[in-house]
């Protein structure tokens, strides 16, 4: 897929670093409404150590999180001009649906569409699938610009 932000665009947008930035291209984005990106599972990740010996599976929170981080992204160029360096934060997730199992060697497609924006809040859906096959879904809501 061709890439219209790399990792290291990826990072300029996300404060999230090595092991837990979670998503490693965008092949889409079209702010206000959607992005694309994509994850490449591979066996040197550091969760396969412990989960699961011999049976390695991608956690299903972290495939939510990859997918919040690709949603985080969609906000953060969705929003105005003044609030776009304010920290966007997950509040909260409904929905989520977890179908296969993620392995090492997958390439994880994450399509998330905003559903509302708001001046300090926003609602997203997405889908994790690979080869075309659903692997987890969920909606989520993220605030921005709250103080700590």
């Amino acid at each position: 897929m061709e890439s219209i932000h790399d990792i290291q665009a990826i990072m300029k947008f996300l404060p999230h670093r090595y092991p837990f930035i979670l998503i490693d291209r965008i092949v889409k984005l079209v702010p206000g409404e959607e992005i694309v990106a994509l994850k490449n599972v591979t066996i040197n990740e550091p969760y396969f150590q412990g989960h699961f010996p011999g049976t390695p599976i991608m956690p299903g929170v972290l495939i939510i999180e990859a997918m919040a981080q690709a949603g985080g992204v969609l906000t953060i160029v969705s929003m105005s001009k003044e609030s776009i360096r304010q920290p966007v934060y997950f509040m909260g997730i409904d929905k989520a649906r977890f179908r296969k199992p993620v392995v090492p060697g997958d390439q994880l497609i994450f399509k998330v569409s905003l559903l509302k924006l708001r001046s300090k809040a926003a609602k997203i859906a997405g889908t994790a699938s690979v080869d075309g096959n659903l692997a987890a879904e969920a909606e989520f809501m993220a605030s921005f610009g709250v103080d700590k």
